[in-house]
């Protein structure tokens, strides 16, 4: 029976956890573990040896190396490829300043903290209309983006899709940096690309936008888990019903 890989200490979470080509709105994302993004924080920014970065990793130098040769193959697919890469998953642990005395440097994590106090945490994109969450996620013509540090908004900002369809506008919103997802009706293809892109879907829902964000970070946003659009083949508005209405985007759960 093999043994169980060592859990990998990382400093803190980055900063930027997607990057996308420009022009890049579709395609499967090349998806880079925290552990990877580590190692190459360590021996690559910071310089050190790959001895240096398994004692401060917990981990052995064979690990490192490892490691570092499966985080180099993915970034250089990414440029040669014009790939979208998402930072994401893996086997590791975060210090956040609690073992730093450890690795007998400075503190990446409080660094990171300090001067990151009151930046975004978090960013959040709501179908947009006229204030109102928009009822078809394939069609929205803009995303209002919020971003959240500390429970609160900080900032937002309405973007326009230019025209961005159903397939394109997962990577879109990959593209914008967004975590979290609050819709109305939504396909099922939609939905399975924001999974691919690590985008918290929260369809259903219908109303103002902003409380609809408010809601959310409350912890009260009523939402459908199930959520499906099924009148993709129907001009959405036409003979009395809107993606909102008939399962479409109908809500409920809390």
């Amino acid at each position: 029976m093999p043994r169980p890989s060592r859990c990998r200490r990382i400093c803190a979470a980055p900063r930027v956890k997607t990057f996308c080509p420009n022009g890049c709105a579709e395609g499967e994302p090349i998806l880079l573990t925290l552990d990877e993004y580590e190692v190459i924080r360590l021996v690559d920014l910071e310089q050190q040896t790959h001895e240096q970065c398994a004692t401060q990793m917990d981990i052995s130098r064979s690990t490192v190396q490892e490691i570092y040769e499966s985080a180099r193959h993915k970034i250089a697919a990414c440029l040669v490829h014009g790939k979208p890469m998402r930072i994401t998953g893996g086997n590791y642990r975060i210090c956040g300043g609690q073992e730093h005395p450890l690795c007998g440097r400075s503190c990446q994590a409080q660094e990171t903290h300090d001067k990151q106090k009151g930046e975004a945490a978090m960013k959040i994109a709501v179908t947009y209309e006229n204030g109102q969450i928009f009822q078809h996620f394939g069609h929205t013509e803009q995303f209002k983006l919020y971003d959240v540090a500390d429970g609160s908004i900080i900032a937002t900002e309405i973007v326009n899709t230019n025209g961005s369809g159903h397939g394109a506008l997962a990577g879109f919103l990959m593209q914008q940096g967004v975590d979290v997802l609050i819709c109305g009706g939504i396909g099922g293809g939609a939905q399975v690309a924001l999974a691919e892109a690590g985008i918290k879907l929260y369809g259903g829902v219908s109303g103002e936008a902003d409380a609809a964000v408010n809601a959310l970070l409350a912890g009260s946003l009523g939402y459908n888990p199930n959520v499906r659009c099924n009148h993709h083949d129907h001009e959405h508005g036409e003979g009395g019903h809107s993606c909102g209405e008939h399962g479409c985007g109908h809500h409920g759960c809390h």
